[in-house]
């Protein structure tokens, strides 16, 4: 249970203040908070399940290890690609 806790934690405060909760306010704005709300839930889900999917079936063929320094270097691709402007 506290596995679950400790990812709701990091999802939550890794996502405060993010694109997708800015975008949420926006069509918050135009369609009601209700409408926004479901559909940010919905693709929020979407999205993490394929997330959890592909994690699971990573994490059976690879090491923790190996997996954190590939999501690092990704996060760091990202970040670079961003600052140039590229994304």
């Amino acid at each position: 249970m506290k596995e679950i806790l400790y990812v709701f934690v990091a999802i939550f405060l890794a996502e405060l203040g993010d694109k997708t909760q800015l975008a949420t306010i926006a069509f918050a704005s135009k369609y009601g908070w209700a409408k926004a709300f479901l559909g940010a839930i919905l693709g929020l889900a979407s999205v993490n399940l394929i997330g959890a999917v592909l994690g699971d079936k990573i994490g059976d063929a690879l090491p923790v290890e190996v997996i954190h320094k590939g999501a690092g270097i990704l996060f760091i691709v990202f970040g670079v690609l961003m600052l140039l402007g590229k994304l």
